[in-house]
């Protein structure tokens, strides 16, 4: 069996593909995944994994069906996109959209994305989007929050300086939780100015299926801004007394 095979059939498979976008996983998949280096080679430079003329790359954590992802590429041709997604469907589903908008500047990683963030170049992401992750919201699990303190260091090591970062959230706790470790990390400061900074989605941010199903359910999104502050320097870093109020 055929490692798209395997990914195909594991455990990470949700409901049953349709014959087109399981097609996809054989043919597309293969050309577009990331593999990383092996074990005790230097870093990845993510440029590298796209034509000339590719100004910088920008990365998603858990990109979902790949609405917000594949939107972003049509939108910035001249950006590498790299998506991070451990289940097939959200793969299958980005793949689909890259075939329909013919997506040249898109790679997928279809693992858990800390093994990316272990061994990309620092300073190679120019922006990143980590948009509604799991919330883990049993206290026992916060640990596992791919935004916390055991990931925060790491991007800061691979945004470029002034890179954004952004968040998104349903959920309540977790937004509080984004915050209270952001805004006490020193190379981050929160752009917010006001509460419709992070209650409004920005225009250049495209919506997901997961969000409209949120507001559809009542629940209300979190929508964060950060930017990556000058290596060696805090300055411009608002103070906890100074950010907008928490949600």
């Amino acid at each position: 069996m055929s490692e798209v095979q395997r990914f195909v059939y594991g455990r990470r498979r949700g409901h049953k593909l349709r014959a087109g976008r399981k097609a996809l996983l054989e043919t597309e998949l293969p050309r577009l995944q990331l593999v990383l280096p092996e074990e005790g080679r230097t870093r990845l430079e993510p440029r590298m994994l796209f034509p000339a003329g590719i100004t910088e790359v920008w990365l998603e954590i858990g990109f979902g069906g790949g609405e917000h992802l594949a939107a972003q590429a049509l939108a910035h041709p001249e950006i590498g996109f790299i998506g991070c997604e451990p289940f097939v469907d959200g793969v299958a589903g980005l793949l689909s959209r890259v075939e329909a908008e013919r997506l040249g500047n898109v790679r997928i990683f279809v693992d858990d994305a800390r093994l990316l963030l272990a061994r990309l170049d620092d300073a190679s992401i120019g922006r990143l989007f980590v948009l509604y992750p799991d919330p883990w919201p049993k206290r026992r699990h916060n640990k596992r929050r791919i935004v916390g303190p055991g990931t925060l260091d790491r991007f800061a090591a691979i945004l470029k300086d002034g890179a954004e970062l952004r968040l998104a959230t349903d959920h309540a706790d977790y937004a509080r939780w984004m915050l209270f470790h952001l805004t006490r990390h020193p190379a981050f400061a929160w752009t917010a100015r006001g509460a419709a900074d992070w209650r409004t989605r920005p225009d250049d941010w495209p919506a997901t299926r997961y969000e409209a199903k949120a507001l559809r359910q009542g629940r209300r999104p979190f929508y964060f801004c950060f930017r990556r502050l000058a290596r060696g320097s805090d300055q411009g870093r608002p103070g906890l007394a100074e950010t907008p109020d928490s949600p």
